[in-house]
């Protein structure tokens, strides 16, 4: 089963929880075994499983992911704004896709964890994938 999540994101940089969008992806395939690939067709933006019940954790997360690879005007890639060339190395970094255990008909997360989409180049149209498969 493949099923596509539209999002919007309202800022140059912020973070979008997906969690409850796939959970109910997952539910209602039917799938009791199995696994969940969700991915990212995007090259300035990412995707992670951590805590989310906090939402100052993947505040954090973004901001050390600014402190280590700073917006600058010495980027070799210059296509559209400084932004966009730091957040293709913050998407290579971080990462485009999750794969997730499906057991007895439910996505097994961590009690805190969630599935969180990271703009880094906004704001944006973006979509996600995600493919159910069973066992």
């Amino acid at each position: 089963m493949f099923k596509e999540i539209d999002l919007k994101s309202e800022e140059q940089q912020t973070w979008i929880n997906l969690t409850e969008e796939v959970r109910a992806i997952v539910e209602g395939s039917g799938v009791e075994e199995g696994i969940c690939i969700i991915y990212n067709p995007h090259t300035t933006a990412g995707l992670f499983v951590n805590s989310y019940l906090d939402p100052n954790t993947p505040k954090d997360i973004l901001h050390e992911w600014d402190r280590l690879i700073p917006t600058r005007y010495n980027f070799y890639h210059q296509f559209d704004t400084p932004t966009d060339a730091a957040g293709h190395v913050k998407s290579t970094l971080m990462g485009v896709e999750a794969t997730l255990i499906i057991h007895e008909g439910k996505l097994m997360l961590g009690h805190s964890q969630g599935i969180i989409f990271a703009e880094f180049d906004g704001p944006r149209e973006r979509k996600i994938y995600v493919k159910v498969i069973s066992d």
